[in-house]
């Protein structure tokens, strides 16, 4: 998959998160898109160790992973930023 088509996937699986896990955070977009990409490498990263198979192309168990992945990052980030 393509550089571009890793950040659509990371804004999607990004904006699930958010939408899933909805809260006051700081950052906006880009912050979204960021920890959505990030946490479409992370749940790869994590569901290929566990022995899930690849994480290859655009698929529901990929999207999936990476929503998880996202859901990671967003609960992380949250604990490092609120007060």
């Amino acid at each position: 998959m393509d550089f571009l088509g890793w950040i659509i996937f990371g804004l999607i699986a990004g904006a699930l998160a958010k939408f899933i896990m909805p809260g006051d955070d700081p950052g906006g977009c880009i912050v979204t898109i960021v920890i959505g990409i990030a946490g479409a490498v992370l749940g790869g990263l994590v569901a290929t160790q566990l022995g899930f198979g690849k994480v290859e192309g655009f698929d529901f168990r990929s999207m999936v992973i990476a929503i998880g992945g996202s859901l990671i990052l967003l609960w992380g980030y949250r604990m490092f930023k609120t007060p």
